[in-house]
């Protein structure tokens, strides 16, 4: 069986759909995860969310034994997790740094992601499309 793709959510991304759809949008984030199963059909997907920092950690470790590839939007972690990073370091395979929107044309504080250094790439600002776009191109360079 192949291995799987992680797509990896940080804090309060439960809440898209209604949590300022001005910036993020309408889409939920079940709807999310239905966008990326038809958009690489065939391929296994773990798609997860957490407010929790220490989840995301423990779920990166399991891809690190398990996982093709991370997709992964940190939200606000990406601003401030030090230890999701050097959890993200270790990992063998290619990472997806995802954001719904452009981090760097919103204010100062969102402009410098910790998670950037160690993601093989990054989208941004291409609303939950993006997660399309990313869980593809990921399927791309693990096959």
């Amino acid at each position: 069986m192949t291995k799987p793709i992680y797509v990896l959510n940080g804090p309060n991304l439960n809440r898209l759909g209604t949590r300022e759809p001005e910036i993020y949008g309408r889409t939920t984030l079940a709807e999310v995860e239905a966008m990326c199963r038809e958009a690489v059909p065939g391929q296994a997907i773990e798609f997860r969310q957490s407010n929790r920092e220490y989840e995301i950690i423990e779920w990166v470790h399991e891809a690190i034994d398990r996982g093709a590839g991370i997709v992964i939007n940190p939200a606000a972690f990406t601003f401030t997790s030090m230890a999701i990073m050097d959890a993200l370091k270790m990992f063998p395979g290619p990472i997806i740094e995802l954001h719904i929107s452009n981090i760097h044309r919103r204010e100062p504080i969102y402009h410098k992601s910790l998670m950037s250094p160690v993601a093989t790439a990054v989208v941004a600002g291409l609303g939950t499309k993006g997660y399309v776009i990313a869980v593809r191109a990921l399927r791309d360079l693990v096959s």
